[in-house]
């Protein structure tokens, strides 16, 4: 492949990138959203993302109602910081630094941005409950 070639598609390159991010970001947060309803977890949490001048170098999930021992039982570090990530990315790169949400919301305020944008790339979307199923074979 010539480099001229390579430059010419850098566009579309960048495009399908930015759609796959976004598609990879709705599977992964609607898995959340599926695990969340399943353990039936419910109640305001607030996702504060690292912050190094806060002397906060990982993300953590804290209960605003209800039990933080359920949080942690539910929420391995690794888990949030995958979700402080997806977060991160749905809110579109703002310079928030925490996400206060109701954990059975999770879905319904992150979710329905993302299908808008994949849909109007036209990007084909399962329905719901096929999406479901997916998620739950995983």
């Amino acid at each position: 492949m010539k480099i001229d070639h390579l430059l010419q598609q850098r566009s579309a390159l960048l495009q399908q990138t930015r759609l796959a991010n976004i598609a990879f970001n709705f599977v992964e947060l609607g898995k959340f959203a599926d695990r969340i309803a399943r353990g039936r977890l419910s109640g305001r949490v607030t996702l504060q993302l690292a912050d190094p001048a806060a002397d906060r170098a990982w993300p953590c999930l804290v209960a605003e109602e209800g039990s933080q021992a359920v949080i942690d039982e539910h929420f391995l570090d690794t888990d949030v910081l995958d979700l402080a990530d997806l977060l991160a990315f749905a809110a579109g790169g703002e310079p928030s630094r925490e996400f206060t949400f109701r954990l059975e919301e999770l879905g319904q305020n992150f979710l329905p941005a993302l299908r808008r944008e994949l849909e109007a790339a036209g990007v084909e979307l399962p329905a719901a409950a096929e999406l479901t199923e997916d998620r739950n074979r995983d």
